[in-house]
C-alpha cells in the first residue's frame, strides 16, 4: 500500500483539476499541464482537495498510486509557483551570456556552445557565471538543467565545470608523489 498515494493534494485558489478518460489536466495562474494516467487509477476532486484512488486493490497498482499522486502535486505546484534551477559556471575565463532566445556558453572549448530555449522553459543569465532555468513543468526544467550541466560536468581537482548552485563538489588533493626521491 502506497503511503504517498493516500495523502490528499490541496488545491490553492485558482487551480482547477479535471480528469477525463485517461488525461489529467491542471490549470492555474501560470499555465496548463496535462498528464496521461495509465492503469486503474482514478482522481476525485472534492472542493479544494484532490484524491488519487485505486479502482481496485492490486499489488501492481501501489507504485502507480504513489507516482500519480506525486505527479499531481508537482503539477499543482508548477501552475501556482513554478520551478527554478540555478547553475553556476566555474572556470578561468568561462562565462555565459543570453543572446535573444539562446544562452551562449564560453566554457573552455574552441567554440562557444549555444543552448536554445525549449518551449515551456525560460533561460536567464543574471550574471556572467550563472544560468537560471525556470518553468512550470518540474520534469522539463530538471531535464534542461541537466542537459546544460552535461556540457561541462564539474571535475573534482579544481572544481571547474557547470554545477547546480546547491551542489557540493567533493574536492580531491591531486598528485604529490616524486618529491625527494632519486
Amino acid at each position: 500500500m502506497s503511503r504517498i498515494g493516500k495523502l490528499p493534494v490541496h488545491l490553492p485558489a485558482g487551480v482547477t483539476v479535471t480528469f477525463e478518460g485517461d488525461t489529467l489536466t491542471v490549470k492555474g495562474a501560470k499555465g496548463t499541464l496535462t498528464q496521461k494516467i495509465v492503469g486503474d487509477i482514478d482522481i476525485k476532486v472534492e472542493g479544494n482537495v484532490a484524491h488519487v484512488l485505486k479502482k481496485h486493490e492490486a499489488e501492481e497498482l501501489d507504485p502507480k498510486h504513489g507516482l500519480y499522486r506525486a505527479l499531481l502535486h508537482n503539477m499543482v505546484v508548477g501552475v501556482t509557483e513554478g520551478y527554478k534551477k540555478t547553475l553556476k559556471v566555474n572556470g578561468v575565463g568561462w562565462k555565459v551570456a543570453k543572446q535573444g532566445s539562446k544562452v551562449v556558453l564560453n566554457v573552455g572549448y574552441s567554440h562557444p556552445v549555444e543552448v536554445a530555449e525549449v518551449a515551456g522553459v525560460k533561460l536567464e543569465c543574471p550574471s556572467a557565471n550563472e544560468i537560471v532555468v525556470s518553468g512550470i513543468d518540474k520534469t522539463l526544467v530538471g531535464q534542461v538543467a541537466a542537459n546544460i550541466r552535461s556540457i561541462r560536468v564539474p571535475e573534482p581537482y579544481h572544481g571547474y565545470g557547470i554545477a547546480y548552485s546547491d551542489e557540493v563538489i567533493e574536492r580531491k588533493e591531486g598528485k604529490t608523489g616524486g618529491k625527494g626521491k632519486k
